[in-house]
């Protein structure tokens, strides 16, 4: 991948120093490592990859039949029982929300492949999807250049079958030797005729001859995403990734390589973003010959501060990754919930808007489609996408015509003034502005700013920010202006800034939350949002969603401007509470709740290991800031409650505590007694992937039973450690 190097602009001290993707800092003084900081600038293909800013990802494989997160590797091929499968409709899907590219799972941990490889037989190829001939990968490549979608691929480094199968090849102790890249299969010659040579395993040489079938066989690729998860390891095996990436490069010159030194992870699942996302970040090895790449998830990054702590400053950009539903693979639309259009068009403008990209899960179910609720989701962000950011309401401004013509290679450098303006023809509403610098070209370099908006004559702050990077959106309350006045408050030598536009998005029923006391008393608000503008005290959802009502049902139905209004907290016991805001005679999202009995007259028993700061009190006392721990002990732990009368049981839920992510509740036992002393087994549980996605869990007992003791023994835990923790249990 070339450099983004360009002819040198002078602009005082420090602007000598040649613009490049990473550039060594060790032994330098802190200016000329700020200095140094402006200059590093992404590659071509990661301003591609920028400018892509909202795409997909598709998890699927036997997990979407055994409905699990993790396979073992053990799976029976035929567990892939696909019947039908209609990758046009993801496309369409996917192209409504405007998403420009997608990043198939074609190897998930397990190792099963959904692509007709010629070097294993654990896949699509065993399985009776088209009597084995099926191509899932074939399938959407040509769905993606019928729609006009990029297309990437994940393959995981992590192979569970090729680890418990007797004659895998991971770890297998193999020597390291010369291997001809693609090994020659009989009766399956490739069209691409070229070869390569590197010394590797046996394993590495498997890992090399997937990625040549999926970088020459499947169109361009734009993408490889590896994966850092990694549920089991076995006899050392250590990976290549020089050759990985030599092989990459060639064959598929237009992509980015996610999780080395291309694109990194945002170090979350659930969509969060940082206030202040940098692209340019310290290294202390030299990422462009290193091969270790840990994760990053501090809160800082790029501050001055962490430049000054590297050998190497580097520019590589973050994916904000999270899933449409509550987890990576489908398991069903009755128990596993859809995030709301408000929730997945917020994280939209807190990534994109942020100086990253979104990269949204949308899991195929088992009849290889996308479920109707995702795609109705899929449909309004699209529509709320268009209808905001379809239209500049700068359109005809004055001003700098540089930061308004819509052209990335044009900008305005803020070098002696520290200011601009620009003047509508009339006066507008807007309650959204983006802003851009000229990052290919003079790197990131705003630290802090300021807009301000002319209202009736008079300059009026509307809103701050840090950086801007490749793209900066700010969200404040409307506000009617024939002006917008730009101040630069801090920043790295001098910055040039490519666009300024303004819209306004119309204001919706808000997202809702049901919030259940210790008492049982349920509290149904509008869920709150970081509109990153708190220096003004004010309330996004206040403002600009005023004037709803709130409807709710608990008998499961769904809540329309019939049904009982909200208008103060509400004792409504053990129950499915469904709740909706409408605004205008709008509705938004419905937000669904399972409720369960009342704490207030539960009472601790006992608890293995108890500690003294965090009592199994703090278990169900409807806080889930607090929580209770072991000590550190060997498993099993149990904690026993007393609910303090008897009551009909059929389920509970476990949320873990998020404070520190180890100790976490993934396997054991629950069973219930009436008298304290005669147990009875209700059910064994195990839950998954608790680390990257600490969401309330939960499972039904095999049957209902009348119980007042509940004993839950942990037999297994996630994250490290022999201490098990507790957020929250609740019962139904």
């Amino acid at each position: 991948m070339p450099f983004m190097a360009q002819a040198q602009e002078k602009a005082g001290a420090g602007e000598d120093i040649p613009f490049a993707n990473t550039i060594c800092i060790e032994g330098d003084s802190p200016e000329v490592i700020i200095e140094k900081a402006a200059h590093v600038v992404p590659t071509d293909n990661q301003l591609s990859a920028l400018r892509n800013e909202f795409i997909a990802f598709i998890h699927f494989g036997p997990n979407t039949f055994s409905r699990r997160e993790w396979g073992t590797g053990k799976e029976d091929p035929s567990l892939f029982a696909l019947k039908d499968l209609d990758t046009d409709q993801w496309c369409r899907a996917m192209k409504s929300a405007g998403i420009k590219m997608v990043i198939f799972t074609a190897k998930h941990h397990d190792g099963f492949v959904l692509w007709q490889s010629r070097y294993t037989k654990h896949g699509i190829m065993s399985s009776p999807f088209r009597d084995g001939k099926g191509d899932i990968l074939k399938d959407l490549s040509e769905s993606c250049r019928k729609y006009g979608l990029k297309l990437g691929v994940y393959l995981s480094p992590a192979d569970l079958y090729q680890i418990e199968n007797p004659e895998g090849l991971y770890g297998n102790l193999s020597k390291y030797s010369e291997r001809t890249i693609p090994r020659e299969v009989p009766g399956r010659p490739f069209a691409d005729k070229r070869k390569f040579k590197f010394v590797v395993d046996d394993y590495n040489e498997y890992f090399l001859n997937q990625l040549y079938e999926l970088l020459t066989e499947y169109g361009p690729i734009h993408e490889v995403w590896f994966d850092g998860a990694h549920p089991k390891r076995k006899g050392g095996q250590t990976y290549n990734y020089p050759a990985w990436k030599k092989l990459i490069h060639e064959l598929a010159p237009e992509a980015v390589i996610f999780g080395r030194e291309d694109v990194r992870w945002c170090g979350n699942e659930a969509g969060g973003t940082r206030d202040t996302e940098w692209n340019v970040i310290p290294y202390s090895e030299n990422p462009d010959t290193t091969s270790h790449f840990p994760d990053m998830t501090d809160t800082d990054l790029g501050s001055r501060e962490q430049l000054y702590k590297g050998k190497y400053l580097h520019y590589q950009q973050a994916e904000v990754n999270t899933s449409i539903r509550e987890g990576w693979f489908y398991r069903d639309d009755t128990d596993q919930r859809t995030r709301s259009a408000d929730d997945v068009f917020d994280i939209y403008e807190r990534a994109v808007g942020g100086n990253a990209t979104f990269l949204l899960n949308i899991p195929p179910n088992r009849e290889g489609r996308f479920s109707e609720t995702d795609v109705k989701v899929l449909e309004e962000v699209g529509k709320r996408i268009r209808e905001t950011y379809g239209t500049d309401l700068l359109e005809g401004a004055s001003g700098p015509e540089e930061v308004l013509d819509d052209n990335d290679d044009t900008y305005i450098m803020l070098d002696g003034t520290k200011t601009f303006t620009v003047t509508m023809p009339q006066p507008v509403k807007i309650n959204r502005l983006m802003l851009q610098e000229a990052v290919a070209r003079r790197s990131e370099r705003v630290e802090k700013f300021a807009v301000d908006a002319r209202v009736d004559g008079a300059w009026k702050e509307i809103a701050t920010s840090t950086n801007i990077g490749y793209k900066r959106l700010l969200r404040f309350p409307e506000v009617v202006t024939d002006g917008l006045r730009f101040r630069l408050l801090a920043s790295r030598m001098s910055p040039s800034i490519s666009h300024i536009s303004a819209y306004y998005y119309a204001a919706k029923a808000p997202q809702l939350e049901v919030v259940q006391d210790a008492q049982g008393v349920v509290t149904i608000r509008p869920k709150l949002q970081d509109f990153g503008w708190k220096s003004h005290n004010q309330n996004a959802s206040e403002n600009l969603n005023a004037g709803y009502k709130i409807y709710y049902t608990t008998d499961g139905t769904t809540p329309d401007e019939h049904s009982e209004v909200y208008s103060a907290p509400v004792s409504v016991g053990n129950c499915t509470l469904k709740a909706v805001a409408v605004l205008d005679g709008e509705a938004g999202a419905v937000c669904t709740e399972k409720l369960g009995y009342a704490k207030s007259s539960w009472k601790p028993v006992s608890a293995s290991s108890e500690t003294e700061n965090h009592p199994l009190s703090a278990a169900f006392d409807a806080n889930p800031n607090t929580y209770w721990s072991s000590a550190e002990t060997a498993l099993p732990h149990s904690l026993t409650i007393d609910l303090g009368e008897e009551k009909s049981l059929s389920g509970f839920a476990y949320t873990p505590q998020t404070h520190q992510r180890k100790g976490m509740m993934a396997k054991g036992t629950v069973s219930v007694s009436s008298d304290g002393s005669q147990w009875s087994k209700a059910v064994d549980f195990e839950f998954g992937n608790l680390v990257n996605d600490p969401t309330k869990r939960f499972c039904d007992f095999t049957k209902a039973q009348k119980a007042r003791y509940v004993r839950i023994e942990v037999t297994g835990i996630e994250g490290g450690g022999n201490s098990v923790s507790v957020a929250e249990i609740d019962l139904f």
